[in-house]
């Protein structure tokens, strides 16, 4: 079978690379909403099993952020070749979206009261939501997890066989 044939048989490049990040994402904001929670007041205050749903609700939540950030950015910025093309832009933009959402959203549920910071959380004064979800976690974890995802494809070599 040709290189050509096998292409077009198997997984596209941006689909493997989009499965891999997500996989990575999840793994990495579960244990990040983990770490986080003493943050919280509902580590205080919330039964063990009110605490390890939380973190499982916000991981599932992160995901979707994720996923829905790079899906734009891929639409609005990406290549029919991504990653391999246009990864720095559709990255960057994939971050900003998931920044923007996540202080939004931060901002909108600590105004309905849907959760409460501990007096552990540092907060962005000029927002007053707090530091980690959205500035730290919104930054770190997609950054690291598309430049994981897609390393293979950036470096210039061959898609990985599967």
């Amino acid at each position: 079978m040709t290189a050509a044939a096998k292409h077009l048989l198997g997984t596209p490049d941006w689909l493997a690379a989009f499965r891999r990040h997500l996989a990575a994402v999840a793994v990495g904001n579960l244990v990040w909403e983990v770490a986080q929670m003493p943050l919280y007041t509902l580590w205080r205050t919330g039964t063990p099993g009110e605490v390890a749903f939380a973190a499982l609700h916000c991981t599932l939540g992160d995901v979707l952020i994720a996923a829905c950030s790079l899906v734009a950015a891929l639409l609005f910025l990406g290549s029919p070749e991504w990653p391999r093309r246009r990864f720095v832009p559709v990255a960057a933009a994939a971050v900003v979206i998931g920044l923007g959402y996540t202080a939004y959203s931060e901002a909108m549920n600590l105004a309905r009261g849907s959760w409460a910071y501990s007096e552990l959380m540092p907060t962005l004064p000029w927002l007053g939501t707090g530091l980690s979800p959205p500035a730290a976690q919104r930054l770190l974890i997609p950054t690291a997890s598309l430049a994981w995802a897609c390393r293979k494809w950036r470096a210039g070599r061959r898609r990985p066989e599967t």
